[in-house]
């Protein structure tokens, strides 16, 4: 009986090289042209940083796919390549926030601006120069290694700007999208609901290296960038879907320069969350190892933690802040105070189980008036004790249905509800999810 051959192939690792010198030498020759550049205090674009992560994630599929991450000779190399491609997603996407950040209109003081983007240049040069760090161990590793790599001065490998001044005339039609102001409410209560968040999560700028560690490694890390990344994508995806090119966006300025609210935050999000990825893979004191300590050496740690909470965070939710704002002054232009006659739950009235769902639908909007109206008398629905004040006299009088008044979003939330008994049965409707959240840490 014929044993199986396996479907892997062992080679020696000098057949390995003859197949590594080819895809590491295109990546080299870009790493020649990144260290000219920075000699020559020339600016990395978009493009280049595109490049060369592009390069690097085909070079570092290559390694896996002939297990060279298990291989004692090249595992060092591979490390260094990945750190590579981490910190220059980071670059690219703080290349992008400067390039920019000209056309999209924010409503910020000449000095925030300033200091913005002093702050963001300083990141890149951070980074540019740890990827000149990691890939000099990556070259002197690869010629120990017997790669014969040269430097081709005559190389006319170049990766332009994209960004210009001059554009096509607008002439599209602007599309028609059905509800656009219900849309645009909707967008503005989700980054409301993101700017709270980030509030309760305290984020500041915090100098004490110990501090700072804690904070990175606890709270502000990659699975939290992750999260209000997704958060803030879904928003600019809703915008970019129902309100971009629209009627609506060309009527309001403010409605305008709300998409640069959300794609400022979008991409410093993107920037903490690689360079938080990138300290937690390589972090030392968190995952032991000779490679992790040698790219400890090459990336400053502290640096990079600064990086990480004082620039990714705390800038992300400085513009969500400054949305809330702009999202607050939308929603004043299509505030509509309205009223609405929607039964009493069954069979008890408003006792404290429906009498909190409607304080916690009103106290969800905070910044709007929300009132039940007995025979002209006014009951303020933020209070659960003035709510079952009113269910006695509805009681009493035999009412079968109640007055509400208010902001047409708030109104339409307590009509939803009342639609399901007041969830007299325990079942919350999809859309007024956020009960669950406010009951449980009321």
């Amino acid at each position: 009986m014929v044993e199986p051959k396996s479907l892997i192939q062992i080679i020696t690792e000098e057949e390995f090289l003859s197949l590594a010198q080819e895809p590491c030498s295109q990546l080299l020759n870009i790493f020649f042209l990144f260290e000219l550049r920075e000699e020559n205090n020339m600016d990395i674009s978009r493009k280049f940083y595109s490049n060369l992560i592009q390069e690097s994630e085909f070079l570092e599929s290559f390694m896996d796919e002939h297990g060279a991450r298990e291989n004692k000779k090249w595992s060092f190399f591979v490390e260094y390549l990945a750190s590579i491609r981490n910190l220059s997603i980071a670059a690219f996407f703080t290349r992008h926030l400067l390039d920019r950040y000209p056309f999209y209109g924010l409503r910020e003081s000449p000095e925030n601006e300033v200091e913005f983007k002093n702050e963001a240049n300083n990141v890149l040069n951070f980074l540019n120069q740890s990827i000149l760090n990691l890939f000099g161990e990556l070259y002197s590793t690869g010629v120990e290694n017997g790669l014969n790599v040269t430097r081709n001065p005559d190389s006319k490998i170049e990766f332009s700007e994209i960004e210009t001044n001059k554009r096509l005339p607008r002439n599209v039609a602007e599309d028609e999208v059905k509800d656009e102001e219900h849309r645009i409410i909707e967008i503005c209560e989700k980054i409301k609901h993101v700017a709270k968040l980030m509030k309760d999560s305290k984020v500041h700028r915090i100098v004490d290296i110990k501090d700072l560690k804690l904070a990175v490694l606890q709270k502000f890390n990659e699975k939290r960038a992750r999260m209000y990344k997704n958060l803030v994508h879904n928003i600019q995806s809703d915008f970019d879907t129902f309100i971009k090119n629209t009627k609506l966006e060309m009527n309001y300025s403010e409605v305008k320069i709300m998409r640069g609210y959300i794609s400022m935050p979008l991409h410093l999000l993107e920037v903490a969350l690689w360079l938080a990825h990138f300290y937690e893979r390589h972090e030392d004191e968190i995952r032991h190892g000779e490679s992790k300590k040698r790219i400890s050496v090459l990336v400053n740690k502290e640096t990079l933690l600064d990086k990480i909470m004082n620039f990714g965070f705390y800038y992300s939710q400085h513009f969500v802040a400054e949305g809330k704002k702009l999202a607050d002054d939308i929603l004043d232009c299509f505030s509509k105070i309205v009223r609405v006659e929607l039964p009493i739950p069954q069979p008890l009235g408003f006792h404290a189980r429906p009498s909190t769902y409607v304080s916690l639908i009103a106290r969800q909007y905070d910044d709007l008036d929300l009132f039940m109206i007995i025979d002209g008398e006014k009951f303020n629905t933020k209070s659960v004790m003035s709510l079952l004040q009113a269910g006695g006299t509805l009681a009493d009088k035999g009412y079968q249905s109640v007055l509400f008044e208010g902001d047409k979003r708030v109104i339409e939330d307590v009509r939803i509800l009342a639609k399901h008994n007041y969830c007299e049965e325990g079942e919350i409707p999809a859309r007024l999810s956020y009960l669950r959240d406010l009951n449980s840490s009321s």
